[in-house]
Protein backbone atom coordinates (compact mmCIF):
# COMPACT_ATOMS: atom_id res chain seq x y z
CA UNK A 1 0.00 0.00 0.00
CA UNK A 2 2.99 2.30 1.06
CA UNK A 3 4.62 1.31 -2.16
CA UNK A 4 1.11 2.19 -4.62
CA UNK A 5 0.50 5.87 -2.66
CA UNK A 6 4.58 6.62 -2.93
CA UNK A 7 4.10 5.67 -7.27
CA UNK A 8 0.79 7.97 -6.77
CA UNK A 9 2.81 10.77 -5.60
CA UNK A 10 5.25 10.55 -8.11
CA UNK A 11 2.83 10.26 -10.69
CA UNK A 12 1.23 13.50 -9.90
CA UNK A 13 4.73 15.34 -9.42
CA UNK A 14 5.19 14.37 -12.71
CA UNK A 15 1.54 15.30 -14.49
CA UNK A 16 2.43 18.74 -12.48
CA UNK A 17 5.76 19.13 -13.92
CA UNK A 18 4.47 18.31 -17.40
CA UNK A 19 1.63 20.81 -17.34
CA UNK A 20 2.23 24.31 -18.97
CA UNK A 21 3.44 26.66 -17.06
CA UNK A 22 0.40 29.03 -17.36
CA UNK A 23 -1.72 26.46 -16.30
CA UNK A 24 0.13 26.97 -12.64
CA UNK A 25 1.46 30.22 -12.51
CA UNK A 26 -0.67 32.33 -14.54
CA UNK A 27 -3.32 35.41 -13.53
CA UNK A 28 -6.31 34.99 -15.58
CA UNK A 29 -7.99 38.00 -16.75
CA UNK A 30 -11.29 37.61 -18.55
CA UNK A 31 -12.58 40.13 -21.01
CA UNK A 32 -15.73 39.58 -22.94
CA UNK A 33 -15.25 41.96 -25.95
CA UNK A 34 -17.66 42.77 -28.96
CA UNK A 35 -14.55 41.73 -31.72
CA UNK A 36 -17.61 41.53 -34.35
CA UNK A 37 -20.75 43.55 -34.89
CA UNK A 38 -21.43 47.13 -34.05
CA UNK A 39 -18.96 47.34 -31.18
CA UNK A 40 -16.22 45.73 -32.77
CA UNK A 41 -13.87 49.29 -33.49
CA UNK A 42 -14.24 50.02 -30.34
CA UNK A 43 -13.58 46.85 -28.59
CA UNK A 44 -10.66 45.69 -30.28
CA UNK A 45 -9.26 49.03 -28.71
CA UNK A 46 -9.85 48.29 -25.66
CA UNK A 47 -8.29 44.82 -26.10
CA UNK A 48 -5.53 46.01 -27.12
CA UNK A 49 -4.99 48.60 -24.50
CA UNK A 50 -5.30 45.70 -21.85
CA UNK A 51 -2.78 43.35 -24.01
CA UNK A 52 0.36 46.14 -24.29
CA UNK A 53 -1.04 47.08 -20.15
CA UNK A 54 -0.50 43.07 -19.59
CA UNK A 55 2.94 42.96 -21.94
CA UNK A 56 4.44 45.81 -19.60
CA UNK A 57 3.04 44.64 -16.10
CA UNK A 58 4.57 41.45 -17.09
CA UNK A 59 7.64 42.70 -18.87
CA UNK A 60 7.72 44.03 -14.75
CA UNK A 61 7.71 41.06 -13.25
CA UNK A 62 3.79 40.61 -13.09
CA UNK A 63 2.42 40.73 -9.39
CA UNK A 64 2.30 38.30 -6.72
CA UNK A 65 5.18 36.61 -8.21
CA UNK A 66 3.02 35.49 -11.46
CA UNK A 67 2.57 36.86 -14.69
CA UNK A 68 -0.64 38.11 -16.36
CA UNK A 69 -2.62 36.13 -18.68
CA UNK A 70 -5.65 37.89 -20.90
CA UNK A 71 -8.17 35.21 -21.95
CA UNK A 72 -10.35 36.95 -24.29
CA UNK A 73 -13.52 35.97 -26.23
CA UNK A 74 -15.42 37.41 -29.20
CA UNK A 75 -19.35 38.13 -27.63
CA UNK A 76 -20.28 39.16 -30.88
CA UNK A 77 -21.87 42.59 -29.91
CA UNK A 78 -24.75 40.73 -28.40
CA UNK A 79 -26.32 40.36 -24.86
CA UNK A 80 -27.17 36.14 -25.70
CA UNK A 81 -23.52 35.39 -26.14
CA UNK A 82 -21.78 37.54 -23.87
CA UNK A 83 -23.65 35.43 -21.72
CA UNK A 84 -22.31 32.19 -22.95
CA UNK A 85 -19.04 33.52 -23.24
CA UNK A 86 -18.80 34.70 -19.59
CA UNK A 87 -19.53 31.14 -18.58
CA UNK A 88 -17.30 29.63 -20.57
CA UNK A 89 -14.60 31.95 -18.83
CA UNK A 90 -15.59 31.39 -15.53
CA UNK A 91 -15.84 27.33 -15.91
CA UNK A 92 -12.94 26.56 -18.16
CA UNK A 93 -10.84 28.89 -18.09
CA UNK A 94 -10.75 29.67 -14.24
CA UNK A 95 -10.37 33.58 -14.54
CA UNK A 96 -10.05 35.40 -11.26
CA UNK A 97 -11.57 38.83 -12.56
CA UNK A 98 -13.23 40.52 -15.66
CA UNK A 99 -12.10 43.17 -17.86
CA UNK A 100 -14.26 43.61 -20.49
CA UNK A 101 -15.53 45.89 -23.52
CA UNK A 102 -18.08 48.33 -24.04
CA UNK A 103 -21.00 46.26 -24.95
CA UNK A 104 -23.14 47.86 -21.71
CA UNK A 105 -26.33 45.01 -22.83
CA UNK A 106 -23.62 41.71 -22.68
CA UNK A 107 -22.04 43.41 -19.32
CA UNK A 108 -25.69 44.06 -17.60
CA UNK A 109 -26.75 39.96 -19.23
CA UNK A 110 -24.13 38.86 -17.37
CA UNK A 111 -23.54 40.40 -14.41
CA UNK A 112 -25.77 38.54 -11.85
CA UNK A 113 -23.97 35.42 -12.31
CA UNK A 114 -20.62 37.09 -12.30
CA UNK A 115 -21.88 38.81 -8.74
CA UNK A 116 -22.42 35.20 -7.41
CA UNK A 117 -19.24 33.90 -8.22
CA UNK A 118 -17.60 36.74 -6.40
CA UNK A 119 -15.29 38.04 -9.35
CA UNK A 120 -14.68 41.89 -10.11
CA UNK A 121 -15.83 43.47 -13.17
CA UNK A 122 -13.79 46.10 -15.01
CA UNK A 123 -15.69 47.66 -17.28
CA UNK A 124 -15.80 49.92 -20.31
CA UNK A 125 -19.39 49.91 -20.10
CA UNK A 126 -21.67 51.70 -18.23
CA UNK A 127 -22.36 49.98 -14.54
CA UNK A 128 -25.30 47.37 -14.57
CA UNK A 129 -28.53 47.87 -13.09
CA UNK A 130 -28.65 46.08 -9.90
CA UNK A 131 -27.28 47.54 -6.40
CA UNK A 132 -25.83 43.95 -5.39
CA UNK A 133 -24.54 43.93 -9.03
CA UNK A 134 -22.82 47.38 -9.33
CA UNK A 135 -21.12 45.91 -5.78
CA UNK A 136 -19.11 44.34 -7.86
CA UNK A 137 -18.58 46.39 -10.79
CA UNK A 138 -16.00 49.38 -12.01
CA UNK A 139 -17.08 52.16 -14.88
CA UNK A 140 -14.00 53.01 -16.15
CA UNK A 141 -16.32 54.91 -19.07
CA UNK A 142 -17.15 58.80 -18.37
CA UNK A 143 -20.64 59.33 -17.56
CA UNK A 144 -22.85 60.46 -19.96
CA UNK A 145 -23.31 63.57 -19.38
CA UNK A 146 -20.07 64.41 -19.95
CA UNK A 147 -20.22 64.17 -23.51
CA UNK A 148 -23.73 65.94 -24.14
CA UNK A 149 -22.59 68.86 -21.51
CA UNK A 150 -19.25 69.17 -24.35
CA UNK A 151 -21.37 69.54 -27.01
CA UNK A 152 -24.12 71.70 -25.66
CA UNK A 153 -21.43 73.68 -24.29
CA UNK A 154 -19.98 74.82 -27.43
CA UNK A 155 -23.08 75.49 -29.77
CA UNK A 156 -24.47 77.45 -26.72
CA UNK A 157 -20.96 79.83 -26.57
CA UNK A 158 -19.59 79.37 -30.76
CA UNK A 159 -22.84 79.50 -32.54
CA UNK A 160 -26.19 80.78 -32.99
CA UNK A 161 -27.74 77.33 -32.99
CA UNK A 162 -30.64 76.97 -30.57
CA UNK A 163 -32.62 74.32 -32.29
CA UNK A 164 -31.40 70.42 -32.18
CA UNK A 165 -32.32 67.09 -33.21
CA UNK A 166 -31.37 63.89 -31.99
CA UNK A 167 -30.40 61.15 -33.91
CA UNK A 168 -29.92 57.91 -31.54
CA UNK A 169 -29.00 54.48 -31.27
CA UNK A 170 -31.39 51.80 -28.70
CA UNK A 171 -27.91 50.98 -26.83
CA UNK A 172 -28.38 51.16 -22.91
CA UNK A 173 -25.79 53.97 -23.00
CA UNK A 174 -26.96 55.71 -25.77
CA UNK A 175 -30.39 55.69 -23.92
CA UNK A 176 -29.06 57.02 -20.88
CA UNK A 177 -27.37 59.54 -22.48
CA UNK A 178 -30.68 60.25 -24.86
CA UNK A 179 -32.11 61.09 -21.64
CA UNK A 180 -30.01 63.57 -20.51
CA UNK A 181 -29.57 65.79 -23.29
CA UNK A 182 -33.47 65.91 -23.95
CA UNK A 183 -33.51 66.95 -19.92
CA UNK A 184 -30.18 69.60 -20.08
CA UNK A 185 -30.86 71.12 -23.33
CA UNK A 186 -32.88 74.20 -21.98
CA UNK A 187 -30.37 74.95 -19.33
CA UNK A 188 -27.41 75.59 -22.53
CA UNK A 189 -31.10 77.16 -24.21
CA UNK A 190 -31.36 75.12 -26.84
CA UNK A 191 -34.78 73.16 -28.03
CA UNK A 192 -34.94 69.78 -29.01
CA UNK A 193 -37.12 70.20 -31.98
CA UNK A 194 -36.69 66.38 -33.05
CA UNK A 195 -35.78 63.18 -31.89
CA UNK A 196 -35.01 60.11 -34.15
CA UNK A 197 -33.75 56.49 -33.37
CA UNK A 198 -31.66 54.04 -35.56
CA UNK A 199 -30.19 50.84 -35.53
CA UNK A 200 -26.91 49.57 -35.66
CA UNK A 201 -26.77 48.26 -38.88
CA UNK A 202 -29.14 50.25 -40.87
CA UNK A 203 -27.51 51.59 -44.04
CA UNK A 204 -29.43 54.60 -44.29
CA UNK A 205 -30.83 57.54 -42.08
CA UNK A 206 -31.88 59.92 -44.73
CA UNK A 207 -35.22 59.56 -43.57
CA UNK A 208 -34.55 60.38 -40.15
CA UNK A 209 -32.01 63.55 -40.71
CA UNK A 210 -34.91 64.90 -43.24
CA UNK A 211 -37.24 65.25 -40.58
CA UNK A 212 -34.40 66.76 -38.19
CA UNK A 213 -33.99 69.57 -41.24
CA UNK A 214 -37.81 69.71 -41.80
CA UNK A 215 -38.32 70.77 -38.24
CA UNK A 216 -36.04 73.59 -38.31
CA UNK A 217 -32.93 71.71 -36.56
CA UNK A 218 -29.67 73.76 -36.86
CA UNK A 219 -27.52 71.07 -35.82
CA UNK A 220 -27.90 66.78 -35.90
CA UNK A 221 -26.42 65.42 -32.40
CA UNK A 222 -25.72 61.87 -32.86
CA UNK A 223 -25.90 59.95 -29.89
CA UNK A 224 -24.17 56.59 -30.91
CA UNK A 225 -20.56 55.19 -31.87
CA UNK A 226 -19.24 53.16 -34.71
CA UNK A 227 -19.65 53.33 -38.90
CA UNK A 228 -23.29 54.76 -38.26
CA UNK A 229 -21.53 58.43 -37.67
CA UNK A 230 -20.31 58.17 -41.23
CA UNK A 231 -23.44 56.59 -42.58
CA UNK A 232 -25.45 59.96 -41.14
CA UNK A 233 -22.37 62.29 -42.49
CA UNK A 234 -22.65 61.30 -45.92
CA UNK A 235 -26.58 61.78 -45.94
CA UNK A 236 -26.40 65.09 -45.00
CA UNK A 237 -23.65 65.69 -47.76
CA UNK A 238 -26.07 63.81 -50.24
CA UNK A 239 -29.12 66.11 -48.70
CA UNK A 240 -27.54 69.24 -49.61
CA UNK A 241 -27.42 70.45 -45.71
CA UNK A 242 -24.51 72.56 -46.36
CA UNK A 243 -25.18 74.52 -42.83
CA UNK A 244 -26.27 71.67 -40.98
CA UNK A 245 -23.76 70.59 -38.16
CA UNK A 246 -23.24 67.29 -36.91
CA UNK A 247 -22.19 66.73 -33.40
CA UNK A 248 -21.34 63.10 -33.04
CA UNK A 249 -20.18 61.13 -29.76
CA UNK A 250 -16.66 59.91 -28.67
CA UNK A 251 -15.53 57.82 -31.55
CA UNK A 252 -12.67 55.73 -32.77
CA UNK A 253 -9.67 58.21 -34.72
CA UNK A 254 -10.81 56.47 -37.83
CA UNK A 255 -13.99 57.35 -37.29
CA UNK A 256 -13.95 60.62 -36.74
CA UNK A 257 -11.20 61.11 -39.57
CA UNK A 258 -13.58 59.50 -41.99
CA UNK A 259 -17.09 61.81 -40.77
CA UNK A 260 -14.33 64.59 -41.29
CA UNK A 261 -13.40 63.95 -44.69
CA UNK A 262 -17.22 64.05 -45.42
CA UNK A 263 -18.57 67.10 -44.10
CA UNK A 264 -15.53 69.21 -42.89
CA UNK A 265 -16.00 71.66 -40.78
CA UNK A 266 -19.56 70.58 -40.17
CA UNK A 267 -18.22 67.73 -38.53
CA UNK A 268 -17.66 68.15 -34.63
CA UNK A 269 -17.13 65.49 -31.49
CA UNK A 270 -16.37 65.35 -27.73
CA UNK A 271 -12.82 63.35 -27.14
CA UNK A 272 -10.40 62.71 -24.49
CA UNK A 273 -7.32 65.02 -24.68
CA UNK A 274 -5.38 61.66 -25.13
CA UNK A 275 -6.82 60.76 -27.96
CA UNK A 276 -4.96 64.58 -29.41
CA UNK A 277 -1.74 63.46 -28.08
CA UNK A 278 -2.03 60.27 -30.24
CA UNK A 279 -0.34 62.46 -33.00
CA UNK A 280 1.39 65.21 -30.42
CA UNK A 281 2.20 64.49 -27.33
CA UNK A 282 3.10 67.95 -26.50
CA UNK A 283 -0.73 68.75 -26.25
CA UNK A 284 -0.87 67.23 -22.76
CA UNK A 285 0.67 70.64 -20.85
CA UNK A 286 0.43 69.41 -18.19
CA UNK A 287 3.99 67.65 -17.10
CA UNK A 288 2.54 65.11 -14.61
CA UNK A 289 -0.16 63.91 -16.97
CA UNK A 290 2.32 63.84 -19.68
CA UNK A 291 4.98 61.60 -17.91
CA UNK A 292 2.06 59.26 -16.69
CA UNK A 293 0.54 59.17 -20.69
CA UNK A 294 4.12 58.21 -22.52
CA UNK A 295 4.99 54.81 -21.10
CA UNK A 296 1.27 54.51 -22.53
CA UNK A 297 1.71 56.43 -26.08
CA UNK A 298 5.09 54.35 -26.36
CA UNK A 299 3.56 50.91 -25.92
CA UNK A 300 0.70 51.57 -28.62
CA UNK A 301 3.37 52.85 -31.14
CA UNK A 302 5.77 49.80 -30.68
CA UNK A 303 2.74 47.27 -30.81
CA UNK A 304 0.44 48.67 -32.86
CA UNK A 305 1.87 51.58 -35.42
CA UNK A 306 0.27 55.03 -35.16
CA UNK A 307 -2.23 54.11 -31.64
CA UNK A 308 -6.16 55.27 -31.17
CA UNK A 309 -5.81 56.05 -27.57
CA UNK A 310 -9.41 56.97 -26.38
CA UNK A 311 -10.43 53.79 -25.44
CA UNK A 312 -6.76 51.82 -24.89
CA UNK A 313 -5.74 54.35 -22.31
CA UNK A 314 -9.03 53.22 -20.03
CA UNK A 315 -8.19 49.72 -20.68
CA UNK A 316 -4.18 50.45 -19.96
CA UNK A 317 -5.75 52.17 -16.70
CA UNK A 318 -7.82 49.23 -15.89
CA UNK A 319 -5.03 46.87 -15.70
CA UNK A 320 -2.65 48.98 -14.17
CA UNK A 321 -5.22 49.64 -11.40
CA UNK A 322 -6.50 45.99 -10.87
CA UNK A 323 -2.80 44.92 -10.37
CA UNK A 324 -2.20 47.87 -8.21
CA UNK A 325 -5.07 46.45 -5.96
CA UNK A 326 -3.93 42.88 -6.29
CA UNK A 327 -0.39 43.62 -5.08
CA UNK A 328 -1.75 45.63 -1.98
CA UNK A 329 -4.36 43.04 -1.37
CA UNK A 330 -1.60 40.45 -1.28
CA UNK A 331 -4.36 38.17 -3.15
CA UNK A 332 -6.37 37.81 -6.44
CA UNK A 333 -9.31 36.71 -4.40
CA UNK A 334 -12.35 38.62 -5.98
CA UNK A 335 -13.94 40.16 -2.53
CA UNK A 336 -10.40 41.14 -1.32
CA UNK A 337 -9.04 42.66 -4.58
CA UNK A 338 -12.77 44.47 -4.95
CA UNK A 339 -12.08 46.01 -0.98
CA UNK A 340 -9.00 46.83 -1.92
CA UNK A 341 -9.72 48.29 -5.17
CA UNK A 342 -12.31 50.71 -3.30
CA UNK A 343 -9.39 52.01 -1.28
CA UNK A 344 -6.68 53.00 -4.19
CA UNK A 345 -8.09 56.83 -3.70
CA UNK A 346 -7.24 59.11 -6.38
CA UNK A 347 -5.48 57.93 -9.50
CA UNK A 348 -3.81 59.44 -12.32
CA UNK A 349 -3.73 57.68 -15.67
CA UNK A 350 -3.04 57.93 -19.04
CA UNK A 351 -6.81 58.33 -20.26
CA UNK A 352 -8.11 59.70 -16.96
CA UNK A 353 -8.22 60.89 -13.42
CA UNK A 354 -9.91 58.24 -11.53
CA UNK A 355 -11.90 58.88 -8.34
CA UNK A 356 -13.15 54.99 -7.00
CA UNK A 357 -14.85 54.47 -3.59
CA UNK A 358 -16.48 52.33 -1.54
CA UNK A 359 -19.62 54.57 -2.27
CA UNK A 360 -18.70 55.52 -6.02
CA UNK A 361 -17.85 53.10 -8.56
CA UNK A 362 -18.09 55.82 -11.41
CA UNK A 363 -13.86 56.26 -11.73
CA UNK A 364 -14.16 59.75 -13.85
CA UNK A 365 -15.93 62.34 -11.83
CA UNK A 366 -14.90 65.31 -14.14
CA UNK A 367 -15.57 65.90 -17.22
CA UNK A 368 -12.44 64.86 -19.73
CA UNK A 369 -13.36 66.00 -23.12
CA UNK A 370 -12.61 68.80 -25.50
CA UNK A 371 -14.30 69.35 -28.58
CA UNK A 372 -12.58 68.17 -31.55
CA UNK A 373 -13.02 68.86 -35.54
CA UNK A 374 -10.71 67.47 -38.38
CA UNK A 375 -8.16 69.26 -40.69
CA UNK A 376 -5.91 67.82 -42.79
CA UNK A 377 -6.18 64.24 -41.48
CA UNK A 378 -5.52 65.15 -37.87
CA UNK A 379 -8.13 65.66 -35.52
CA UNK A 380 -8.04 69.92 -33.84
CA UNK A 381 -8.90 71.42 -31.41
CA UNK A 382 -12.33 73.82 -31.46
Amino acid sequence: MKYQKTLLLAAAVALTAALPANAQDTIKIGSSLGLTGYGSLTDAHWRDGLVAAIERLNSQGGVLGKKFELVTEDNKSTPQQAVVVYRKMMSEDKVVAFNSGCISAGNFAAASFVTKAKLPMFLCSILPRQPEEVKWAFQFLPPPKYEVDTRYKYLKEKTQVRKIGLLADPSPYVTLMKGIAEKTAAEFGLEVVASETYQQDDSDFSVQIGRINAAGAGAVIMLGQGNAVVTAANNIRSLGLKNMLMLGSIQELDIHLAAGKVLGDQYMAPTPMIQLASDDISVLTDPKARAIAEPFIKAMRDKYGRGDNAQASRAWDSMMMMAEAMKKAGTTDGEKVRDTFEKLGQYVGAGATYNFSTENHIGITENPYVLISVKDDKLVRK
